[in-house]
């Protein structure tokens, strides 16, 4: 059953980026590579074109301790800050509120990384002890990447799906 309900999720995740797509891309954008697969796909980014990379997370934010999709959410927008490119950066989210309260808040970097060796070992390496807390990498940081809210043009069906996930 555990397996079957997380094949849901892989199917939002997909379906929200497909009916995404044609809202979100400028004229003469090209995608140049798109994982359609929520997680991990050995793919960077869920999305790159001629002009962009961007990540996509559509979890329906509840706004109590929400630790592991906080902590995906950083992860997220580490990479896509220590990403070397010359492309807008992107990280779309089922609205913005909670999102942006958890990178304004005072939650620990050592926290939010205990579970993932390699992006603790990688944000050390980059950035040794300067930063402690989200807020403070993300004042630093927030201009690199753009965090818009991707509900207002997905088709209501699927917000009306989301908001009951």
């Amino acid at each position: 059953m555990k397996q079957a309900l997380g094949q849901i999720g892989e199917i939002v995740h997909a379906l929200g980026i497909l009916l995404a797509l044609p809202s979100l891309l400028q004229e003469n954008e090209v995608v140049e590579h798109l994982s359609l697969a929520a997680g991990n796909t050995g793919r960077l980014f869920d999305l790159e074109t001629n002009q962009r990379v961007a990540e996509f997370k559509f979890n329906q934010w509840q706004g109590g301790a929400e630790s592991i999709r906080q902590n995906q959410l950083f992860k997220d927008f580490y990479y896509l800050v220590e990403h070397r490119t010359t492309k807008e950066k992107y990280l779309y989210t089922t609205g913005t509120k909670h999102p942006l309260r958890f990178f304004q808040g005072r939650r620990a970097l050592s926290s939010i990384m205990s579970n993932n060796k390699k992006l603790r070992e990688a944000f050390r390496r980059r950035h040794g002890e300067k930063y402690t807390t989200i807020h403070q990498y993300y004042a630093d940081h927030q201009t690199l990447v753009h965090l818009e809210t991707i509900d207002t043009i997905l088709p209501i069906f699927l917000r009306e799906a989301l908001s009951e996930e």
